[in-house]
């Protein structure tokens, strides 16, 4: 394969499973310089050598668990001490879970991992971001952002009650209104964008036990799209022409996708951005 993307910096977080693994496998291919950001150890290693034997040149990993603010900002922090320019950074890491938990900073996981891990690392990188010319972020959202009602501040915390796609919901629906915002903030001549995969058979939902796990397993397994079709937007936004021109969209199979009310509301968009610098400055 003609290596297109030589010269080109790509960070991608979630990459040792599922879509963030498929489209890290084709950018290291087509001769990226390519960083992975992984939370096992042994997993991220071992996806490396795939990366490698897949030939990957210029490949690299970072280890974190970005569900924690301090381990997001290590993470770019590192990113950052070896490289003076980001051509597309790729927010892939996320989660759902079974039961109500909380993170180190005290905040409900999903709202922790699946948004504030995105918007922790694209701010910290936005000086990269901004200094190279073109540059592109590409987020995972998912068409649960039509659940999402997105209660500030309680979806920090949920206080006023949790359910698992509820919290899921509203995660996907912050991913959509981060978005739509840092669009506007990265400025004109960058392209910032979002995705929803469809439903993809990978380790998603895997993280939990017993019927959540077992349902999924089972009913994925017959009727989910492969990893590789799940990622096929994520590579196309973030290394066509055509995906360099959209700015601030929500995307399926590589075309614009209709998106709920409330993902449209740009006031709720600026107030989830004021909000989420709240709570990270509370913890710097």
């Amino acid at each position: 394969m003609e290596k297109d993307l030589a010269g080109k910096v790509f960070l991608v977080t979630g990459a040792t499973e599922g879509i963030g693994k498929a489209a890290a496998l084709e950018f290291a291919r087509r001769g990226a310089d390519l960083t992975i950001v992984g939370r096992n150890r042994e997993k991220t290693e071992r996806v490396l050598a795939e990366l490698k034997a897949a030939g990957g040149e210029n490949v690299a990993m970072l280890l974190g668990d970005l569900s924690s603010m301090a381990e997001v900002r290590r993470v770019a922090g590192e990113f950052k001490a070896g490289h003076d320019k980001l051509d597309v950074l790729v927010n892939n890491a996320g989660a759902i879970f079974s039961s109500k938990q909380v993170s180190v900073d005290g905040l409900e996981l999903t709202f922790a991992l699946n948004h504030v891990g995105y918007f922790i690392m694209a701010t910290e990188l936005l000086d990269l971001l901004r200094q190279t010319p073109g540059s592109r972020v590409v987020s995972t959202s998912s068409g649960a952002h039509w659940m999402g009602r997105l209660d500030l501040p309680d979806v920090a915390r949920c206080e006023k009650g949790w359910s698992t796609w509820r919290s899921y919901g509203d995660s996907k629906l912050a991913n959509v209104l981060f978005t739509r915002e840092l669009s506007k903030r990265l400025g004109e001549g960058h392209a910032v964008n979002c995705i929803h995969p469809g439903w993809v058979h990978t380790g998603f939902a895997m993280n939990n036990k017993g019927f959540m796990a077992n349902v999924v397993e089972a009913t994925a397994s017959i009727f989910a799209r492969t990893p590789e079709k799940g990622a096929e937007t994520i590579v196309w936004l973030a290394t066509t022409p055509e995906g360099g021109k959209l700015n601030g969209e929500y995307l399926h199979d590589r075309k614009i996708a209709a998106t709920s009310k409330r993902a449209k509301d740009d006031a709720l968009a600026k107030n989830l951005w004021e909000f989420s610098e709240k709570l990270v400055a509370a913890r710097s």
